[in-house]
């Protein structure tokens, strides 16, 4: 992880476009992304996977590179949020249905 978010730090800074990569310009690029992800499916489920790689790869960057803004570990912050979620939805509560969990 350390070495990719190494890797979009240099693509960003040969470029100098640290300056427009403010946290509120990278959310709402996540935001713009996951919209055209979206959009990928739309109507139907024929999707054309090299699209939905790109705007995919594109989430992830911008996700990224908030993450490295703000000083977040990527990493650590999916393991607390999966330690979370894992005391809302219990494997036996849980367990092959998609309820809420304030409704098991």
């Amino acid at each position: 992880m350390k070495e990719l978010i190494k890797e979009i730090r240099k693509f960003n800074e040969e470029r100098d476009w640290d300056k427009f990569h403010s946290p509120e310009n990278l959310a709402k690029s996540i935001s713009i992304e996951a919209g055209e992800l979206l959009e990928c499916f739309q109507w139907n489920n024929n999707y054309d996977l090299e699209e939905v790689k790109s705007e995919l790869a594109d989430i992830l960057n911008y996700s990224l590179l908030l993450a490295d803004k703000l000083n977040i570990d990527p990493k650590q912050i999916v393991l607390d949020k999966m330690k979370i979620t894992a005391q809302k939805y219990p494997i036996e509560k849980a367990k092959g249905v998609s309820t809420k969990y304030n409704k098991l």
